[in-house]
């Protein structure tokens, strides 16, 4: 087991956004959680790259516990997040966010052979190397934050809504590059409001509602579960 939350529970203030939640990812996975605006989902991201203190339970990864390790010893241990919302640093170029996000790493190689092929999944950032993140698409902005969280070379990659406020081309191709990682060997835990595209990637997934986990299955199985078809799937 690459990853085992039991009984996760995290706390905004007086404001428990989780309630005891427990998933699991196997190493080689695409994992998707799907839910509703304030479902969990982000607040699930957080505590499994622990931006935020759990109130109780565990968080094991990779056969140690995890749950008090700070975050930037995390991203050493392998989890790396593409955050939602993108979150490039906009004042400086493709290539040296890029670079940021190898910033654990010293074997020059590796990083290297990584950045090389960040621009063979992403070969839009490679004709924009010397450009300014800020001034990036939508889209190229998404691409810049997943190849980013690459080149730390994860072995969890977290990714937070990677289609948020995208085109449906760009969308797509999101999507297929998600699916294309996933198959050269990294483990994906995918936030996603786009269940559709989630599901239909994903190996298994699990739906949460008001910070509860609902509903467990295979991606194929929750797209044909009809209560899914209903809330998130817009087929009745």
């Amino acid at each position: 087991m690459l990853l085992e939350l039991q009984d996760v529970t995290l706390k905004y203030g007086r404001i428990e956004a989780l309630h005891g939640i427990s998933l699991q990812v196997e190493e080689g996975e695409i994992v998707a959680l799907i839910g509703a605006n304030g479902a969990g989902k982000t607040s699930t991201m957080r505590a499994v790259s622990g931006l935020n203190p759990l109130a109780s339970g565990k968080i094991v990864f990779n056969g140690e516990d995890i749950s008090t390790l700070r975050a930037d010893l995390r991203v050493i241990k392998g989890i790396c997040q593409s955050p939602e919302g993108r979150g490039v640093f906009p004042g400086m170029t493709v290539r040296e966010n890029l670079d940021m996000g190898a910033y654990t790493r010293r074997d020059s190689a590796g990083i290297a052979a990584d950045l090389e092929r960040v621009f063979g999944l992403f070969p839009r950032l490679l004709e924009r190397a010397k450009q300014a993140a800020g001034t990036l698409s939508g889209g190229e902005q998404q691409m810049l934050a997943v190849g980013r969280a690459l080149m730390s070379r994860p072995k969890l990659l977290l990714l937070d809504e990677p289609s948020m406020g995208l085109a449906p081309m760009i969308i797509q191709q999101i999507f297929d590059i998600i699916t294309e990682i996933n198959q050269q060997g990294t483990t994906v835990l995918l936030v996603e409001q786009n269940a559709q595209q989630a599901l239909s990637r994903a190996h298994r997934g699990y739906v949460l509602e008001t910070g509860a986990i609902v509903k467990a299955g295979t991606g194929q199985d929750l797209l044909t579960d009809p209560a899914v078809k209903e809330a998130y799937l817009g087929v009745a």
